[in-house]
């Protein structure tokens, strides 16, 4: 009889108060009438082993479920909290991007201004994955106990019961045409960083002289005139940019639709920025002096391989984004 106390006693103070003494005396009478006439221990241990952990039992008696989120909800939480912290993410390091333009004074040098991103936007990114975790684990533990249902499958993304029917809604995905998460945050963070340089390319970009005491910025490369007189289409640009990673974000694949997209915006950044290097004066001649006596060569010369390196390296990087692109477009479902 000790055993079937401390059951009893194991079930019931996972209850409420109130509800105790009642189940207390059901339970009690369940378990005398699965046992024979005349038992023993074991056969007591045999009608416990039946009715299982007292804890899952105890679950069984209550209105409130004992978990935080169970099976009905978990998948869409999960979902949901992928989902979303890659988009928070995205969106505090911008932030973070557009603070530093707008508070730079240009008494920091470009290796400070880069380690506080660097610093700055590794913390935020936490913080906004706490705080997204945090309210999102409320939310649905909230569902939880909400919902009055005993109903404990899985709930779709619609938050309703599974039909085949949604697989009609679900695109089969090819890993080789699949898109990370990884991949937009880190071209909306690439955007951040370049229209940050061009906006401020006078102060960031150029000669630095650096001793113990840390890096002097002393000639500046570009001239921020002439960078500014194209701000209009650049804007443009960041904006297709912006528009294509979430693009990727919402389709999670390469489409067609998707590589047309990426090559006309890869072409058109492409031929603005040709444009604007082959802009006259767009390198101050202090910084043209300094490189071609650096190099021991004549001044046109310098300009000529600076301006057709870049270019060069900027075509390259282009071509191997719409090849890239076409090419996971056009795998086969099947794949």
């Amino acid at each position: 009889m000790n055993l079937i106390e401390i059951y009893i006693q194991e079930v019931i103070r996972r209850l409420p108060e109130k509800s105790r003494a009642d189940i207390a005396l059901e339970l009690r009478s369940t378990i005398e009438d699965m046992l024979p006439d005349e038992h023993n221990d074991e056969d007591i241990k045999d009608v416990l082993k039946k009715l299982g952990n007292p804890a899952a039992l105890a679950s069984g008696y209550r209105d409130q479920p004992m978990h935080l989120i169970g099976p009905r909800y978990f998948d869409v939480y999960v979902s949901l909290l992928k989902m979303i912290f890659p988009i928070a993410a995205a969106i505090a390091l911008i932030s973070i991007a557009a603070e530093l333009i707008i508070g730079f004074s240009g008494e920091e040098t470009v290796m400070n201004l880069v380690l506080h991103l660097m610093g700055e936007g590794i913390w935020r990114v936490i913080e906004v994955g706490i705080q997204t975790f945090f309210w999102l684990t409320v939310v649905f533990a909230i569902m939880e106990r909400v919902d009055k249902g005993k109903e404990q499958q899985p709930l779709s993304a619609s938050l309703k019961p599974w039909t085949p029917e949604d697989l009609k809604n679900i695109p089969y995905i090819p890993k080789k045409k699949a898109i990370a998460k990884f991949e937009v945050s880190g071209s909306l963070m690439w955007t951040a960083i370049w229209a940050t340089f061009y906006f401020y390319a006078d102060r960031l970009i150029g000669i630095y002289e650096g001793d113990r005491d840390g890096l002097d910025f002393v000639v500046a490369a570009l001239n921020q005139e002439v960078l500014l007189g194209f701000w209009p289409i650049v804007v443009l640009i960041i904006a297709l940019e912006v528009g294509l990673a979430l693009y990727k974000l919402i389709q999670g694949q390469w489409t067609k639709k998707m590589a047309i997209y990426n090559t006309f915006l890869e072409v058109m950044a492409t031929v603005v920025f040709i444009v604007i290097l082959l802009t006259p004066n767009l390198l101050q001649p202090e910084f043209i002096n300094y490189m071609a006596d650096l190099f021991s060569i004549t001044a046109t010369k310098f300009e000529t391989w600076f301006i057709g390196s870049i270019m060069i390296t900027f075509i390259i990087f282009a071509g191997i984004s719409i090849f890239d692109g076409i090419r996971k477009a056009r795998i086969h479902q099947d794949n």
